[in-house]
């Protein structure tokens, strides 16, 4: 017999109604952390207030280490599930990623994985 998500009481067949992580990791320039920090925060405040986000919890990556001269950080959002996540890719994601894109230009780099939790 499966396992059984103690919480929502999901198995593999409520695949897109799992909860869903959304990371994205992030290597920035030294000269800019400051102010790319403050910036993000107000930015996962903003993503945590649209519909379906739980929550989410910012890192600073030590391992692998970043390139010289930049710093590591990752990002991982709470979804109550992949539904959430495919919205506000459709519908907010290209105007947040704008956003910095604008304000940092190429003073960063950005990847971004799904991940799904396992009944």
């Amino acid at each position: 017999m499966a396992d059984r998500d103690a919480t929502t009481g999901a198995g593999e067949a409520d695949a897109s109604r799992a909860e869903t992580t959304y990371e994205v990791s992030l290597e920035v320039d030294a000269a800019i952390e400051a102010e790319y920090l403050a910036w993000l925060r107000a930015h996962i405040d903003e993503i945590c207030a649209l519909p379906g986000f739980l929550g989410a919890r910012l890192h600073r990556v030590e391992d692998p280490a970043p390139a010289a001269g930049r710093f590591g950080l990752c990002v991982q959002y709470r979804l109550r599930d992949r539904a959430a996540l495919d919205d506000y890719l459709r519908e907010h994601a290209p105007r947040l990623r704008g956003d910095g894109v604008a304000r940092f230009g190429g003073r960063f780099d950005a990847s971004r994985r799904i991940l799904r939790r396992l009944a």
